[in-house]
């Protein structure tokens, strides 16, 4: 596997690392604090053409691939971990089954002024009662002439109370179970949408997530991305990709946490000395190091394998799965490194610790990587 950056991946690497350095990681503290969602630095991720990186420029994005996204998500994510998300969710879970699903008029209307970063997009899966188990979704859709009816509710929305319009998952046949659900674009202003107030998170607290709800909720039957019973399969080859930018954020979580501990540790002296020069700080320096670069290698692969088109579910599975629980023990080892000092929030480190946490539930829990990885080794 070509694992050597090209030229314009390393640009767009570099551009992101100065961009994170100027304007994210003087400002993600106080943003945690404050549940402050990053409204400046999302529009000039949008100026930076990193909201719609791998749509083509026709359709209103920046027409590079998927490598150059897992870069820029690193980059911007070792920054500011809220914002890498919001990053993620418009590209990976809303513009792109918006641009492999819908129609020629749905990518005029749901997709160019999205990939453009001129409006934010969100991606509802998750219910109160269903999280992991799509089919006991609740939230319906009924058919009425030229329009659907929504009723339901649906759970951590990621840029839910920013969103200007949603991917949301209803079944239009509870009989058929996973094989009974529909995917359709719902704009923000549609009558009988409302939102609940925003999560009070224990991480990536400047990424704005609620409560959405549907009451009656009218939306126009061509607003429906493919037939009836094919949001299934759109939910999940949206989740492949999204696993990606979501390994991609554990690394840069962790990367930052890694890269303050080596800080720390050489300057930080006991008994006389830098405690980088203890062997039990430099085993964990050195298992931080080696877990971080075999993150990086799953990564980019199930990355260069969605560019090449070909299936990736049990790589990108693979990557998100070994990313989500590095960033947890390397943030808890940094964390330990800064002893005293890495429990308090003068120093970034406990924020990294909290962020990482997420990244083993959401876009498919650590359990369910392992189904889909296990599933793949045992296929016939």
């Amino acid at each position: 596997m070509q694992i050597q950056l090209t030229e314009e991946q390393r640009q767009v690497r570099d551009l992101c690392k100065e961009f994170a350095a100027k304007e994210l990681t003087p400002n993600a503290r106080r943003w945690d604090a404050e549940h402050h969602f990053p409204r400046e630095a999302v529009k000039q991720l949008a100026e930076m053409g990193l909201l719609g990186v791998a749509v083509p420029t026709e359709w209103g994005g920046a027409g590079m691939d998927n490598v150059s996204y897992a870069v820029a998500m690193e980059e911007i994510s070792r920054g500011c971990a809220g914002t890498g998300v919001i990053m993620s969710v418009n590209n990976s879970l809303y513009c792109d089954p918006v641009m492999k699903y819908g129609t020629e008029a749905q990518k005029k209307e749901f997709l160019v002024p999205f990939a453009r970063g001129e409006k934010l997009g969100a991606f509802a899966l998750t219910e109160p009662m269903s999280g992991s188990d799509a089919a006991e979704m609740r939230t319906v859709a009924v058919r009425k002439g030229d329009q659907y009816l929504l009723d339901g509710t649906k759970n951590f929305i990621t840029n839910g109370p920013q969103a200007d319009a949603i991917l949301v998952f209803a079944m239009t046949d509870k009989a058929r179970r996973h094989k009974g659900i529909s995917a359709f674009l719902v704009p923000a202003d549609a009558k009988g949408f409302s939102r609940g107030k925003p999560d009070d998170k224990v991480g990536i607290r400047a990424s704005g997530s609620c409560s959405i709800f549907f009451e009656g909720c009218a939306i126009p039957a061509r607003n429906r991305i493919g037939e009836e019973g094919d949001g299934f399969k759109v939910a999940m080859s949206t989740l492949d990709g999204g696993r990606i930018g979501i390994a991609s954020q554990a690394l840069g979580i962790a990367r930052a946490a890694f890269e303050e501990a080596v800080a720390y540790a050489k300057d930080r002296k006991a008994f006389g000395q830098p405690i980088s020069q203890f062997q039990a700080i430099q085993f964990m320096l050195a298992d931080m190091a080696t877990e971080l670069d075999a993150a990086r290698l799953l990564t980019l692969r199930a990355a260069t394998l969605k560019d090449k088109g070909t299936r990736h579910s049990a790589e990108s599975a693979m990557a998100k799965l070994y990313a989500s629980e590095m960033a947890e023990r390397v943030t808890s080892k940094a964390l330990q490194i800064h002893g005293g000092y890495g429990y308090v929030k003068e120093f970034d480190v406990e924020r990294h610790w909290r962020d990482s946490r997420i990244t083993e539930i959401y876009e498919g829990t650590s359990e369910i990587q392992r189904i889909v990885i296990s599933a793949s080794v045992l296929k016939d």
